[in-house]
């Protein structure tokens, strides 16, 4: 069912959507976030399972949310999928939500994303009432009961989280739950990235509290979203398995603690331990390096003796470095295909204790091919920055403030090499498509001086690099430079507190 079919009177902001729709269940003041939805137009280019790999951990899973609790036995309704950077927890979550949605039992997604232009997808706001949208598109009891929930509670949107899922979700539940002329609900309920969502406020407050700490932390609102999830899945009308995936930070940790919570959670699902990606990155390997072979029609001995072995030992189970190896030989580089790839396979690394040792490597060889590699991090860690201004944040529009010629083609002198790390639209789409990024394990890199080495360029550099930007714009630019200005004004507010101080402005 289309997101806004009969939609009217609505408008954007802030990448929360605003909807007064007949028929809809979230009227009036409803925030939602489409982009975090598994099918979203934002995430139609976001990383699916490659065919026939990782099958046996999505068919684990795939069985688990259809697995019937036993009456002697407490449910267990809440599993936890974990793992490193760049072991391909969003690919699988997501190839695994089209299959549950193909097969009719999909209750609700939410992927969250720290890079994400939507803001919704970065923070807590509008977790609990996308997820009710979603429901409310599985049934029509469903849609109508959520939809009287509101009308009665009309300030429910700037509850807390708890009472939004009381309100929105749970309630509902209860009521349709009696139906028994209903198909019974059941399915799963996925979020993604999850150790991705940032704290609320950072939104919008820039000035410390008395203590000179942030008033939260982004720990504080992952926390509260596990707590309202745990408080859902221990409800006894609401039938739906809940997938939480995110990296092994310590507030997950701790909370999915076997020995804290015993008796609450399914068996945690640690997909560096459970499985061995070396087969599943082999397959991928050899079908792409086939593809780009026949692409530019190369004969079979390109490839060296050897070099799928060499690449997957490489790999150390990491996906991300087999998909990056592939856009590198495959986005338009100056360079033959075959001379990239010896390029990637003579690359020799000191032998540490980093399990991303060859990620950076890779990442350094890559960054170091363009003609000016700091500067070009100044843009990479730059453009997230911009996002915060939807209407600037096109490509044509970034390239316009970080040029020093408007009139040249820096942007494609900078980044041209880089398409394997950066989504680049076409030129005659940059003036109204934005740049990407494919992974946040890039920033990870970048945002480390030990890993990054002389890559490494600090926030203040890169607020300085910004509000000079903006300066310089506003001077050669005099008829945009009011515009500029604003938007301007608008970025501050992200910056480090001592630098918007020593700003000023």
């Amino acid at each position: 069912m289309a997101f806004f079919q009969d939609a009217h009177n609505f408008h954007v902001g802030e990448q929360n959507f605003h909807i007064n729709a007949p028929g809809s269940p979230l009227k009036g003041n409803a925030r939602i976030t489409p982009g975090a939805i598994h099918d979203s137009a934002e995430r139609c280019d976001a990383p699916k399972c490659h065919p026939e790999t990782r099958v046996a951990v999505q068919n684990d899973l795939y069985d688990w949310i259809l697995e019937v609790d036993k009456p002697s036995e407490t449910p267990r309704k809440i599993k936890w999928v974990t793992g490193p950077a760049g072991c391909g927890k969003t690919a699988i979550m997501g190839s695994l939500a089209e299959r549950c949605a193909e097969n009719g039992v999909l209750g609700a997604t939410f992927f969250f994303a720290s890079w994400s232009v939507s803001v919704g997808r970065r923070i807590k706001k509008t977790l609990v009432m996308t997820i009710a949208h979603q429901l409310a598109q599985y049934r029509e009891d469903l849609r109508t009961t959520i939809s009287t929930k509101i009308e009665k509670n009309e300030g429910i949107f700037e509850k807390n989280l708890r009472v939004q899922m009381e309100v929105l979700v749970l309630a509902p539940l209860r009521e349709v739950a009696c139906r028994t002329d209903r198909p019974a609900l059941r399915g799963a309920v996925i979020i993604d990235g999850l150790d991705e969502c940032e704290a609320e406020q950072y939104q919008d407050v820039t000035s410390p509290t008395p203590r000179g700490r942030p008033e939260r932390t982004k720990e504080e609102d992952q926390l509260e979203i596990l707590q309202v999830l745990q408080l859902a899945a221990s409800e006894s009308s609401f039938p739906f398995r809940i997938l939480v995936a995110s990296r092994p930070e310590r507030v997950f940790r701790e909370f999915f603690d076997p020995i804290r919570n015993v008796a609450v959670f399914a068996k945690k699902l640690d997909l560096h331990e459970a499985y061995n990606a070396d087969a599943d990155i082999t397959l991928f390997l050899e079908a792409e390096l086939n593809r780009i072979g026949r692409r530019y029609n190369l004969p079979p001995s390109w490839l060296p003796l050897n070099a799928v072995k060499t690449l997957v030992d490489k790999a150390s189970g990491q996906f991300i470095y087999a998909a990056t190896v592939i856009r590198f030989l495959d986005t338009g580089h100056r360079d033959p295909p075959k001379t990239l790839l010896d390029s990637i396979l003579g690359m020799e690394v000191t032998i540490t204790s980093n399990p991303l040792e060859h990620l950076d490597a890779l990442y350094s060889h890559i960054l170091n091919s363009s003609p000016d590699p700091p500067f070009s991090v100044l843009w990479i860690h730059s453009i997230p920055r911009l996002n915060v201004s939807v209407a600037f944040s096109f490509a044509s529009n970034i390239n316009l403030l970080f040029q020093k010629d408007p009139e040249g083609n820096e942007a494609e002198h900078l980044l041209g090499n880089l398409h394997s790390l950066v989504q680049i639209p076409p030129l005659s789409d940059q003036a109204t498509v934005k740049y990407d990024f494919y992974h946040k394990s890039l920033f990870d890199f970048l945002e480390n001086a030990d890993r990054c080495g002389k890559l490494y360029v600090g926030k203040k550099d890169v607020d300085l690099f910004i509000w000079n930007a903006f300066a310089r714009a506003c001077t050669i630019l005099p008829f945009k430079g009011l515009a500029i200005l604003q938007v301007g004004f608008r970025i501050k507010k992200n910056f480090s507190t001592s630098w918007s101080q020593f700003l000023n402005v």
